[in-house]
């Protein structure tokens, strides 16, 4: 979230965080949103409230702004298919896997358990099905015999910063939509997603 706000204020950049969300009020992004001067409002779920009038309470809240998109940044609510259905196509999310490679959580440890020779960070449009939706672009990381959780989370992170800022851009840029159920960039749909390779 923190690297979204800092790429908004680059010279010509594409977009603007109009607001920041959470389900948690203690959230640390909320007082790092907040220092950064973008406004904030906490939804706390309450254990009374049922998940799809928590949605709708959000969905609410979300276009009071009139987005043109909405990015999630560590939110780790599992949005209800309505939710999706209502902005359907407006919604990207980064995970931490070479998706479909390892969807869910504890994505580092797996990799490592795994063995598998490279991990990295996938933008992906939302759809009701947990992390499967439509992938737009890849960031890969080597694996190395002395990471250990930690070590790769960091290399991990540090590319999803630069990936994130660059799918949001695209799309702000009417560069990047969904369609008939794929990611398009440039009028093509995406068969594979891009694979950064750190020229933006």
């Amino acid at each position: 979230m923190r690297a979204l706000i800092e790429r908004s204020r680059d010279a010509g950049a594409a977009y603007t965080v109009s607001k920041v969300f959470s389900d948690k009020p203690d959230a640390a992004g909320l007082e790092a949103a907040r220092n950064l001067g973008v406004p904030v409002q906490a939804l706390a779920a309450a254990k009374t409230v049922d998940r799809a009038a928590y949605d709708r309470a959000l969905a609410a809240a979300i276009a009071d702004c009139s987005p043109s998109l909405i990015v999630l940044a560590g939110f780790m609510r599992i949005l209800s298919a309505q939710f999706v259905a209502d902005f359907a196509g407006k919604i990207l999310n980064i995970h931490p896997s070479l998706l479909p490679k390892f969807p869910g959580l504890h994505t580092h440890r797996r990799v490592l358990e795994a063995h598998e020779p490279q991990h990295g960070a996938t933008v992906h449009f939302v759809t009701a099905q947990l992390d499967g939706g439509p992938p737009v672009i890849q960031a890969r990381v080597a694996v190395t015999a002395n990471d250990d959780e930690a070590s790769l989370a960091a290399r991990v992170q540090a590319q999803e910063h630069r990936i994130y800022p660059l799918a949001v851009r695209w799309f702000c840029e009417g560069r990047l939509r969904y369609g008939d159920g794929q990611a398009w960039l440039d009028g093509r749909q995406l068969r594979e997603p891009v694979q950064f390779t750190g020229a933006e």
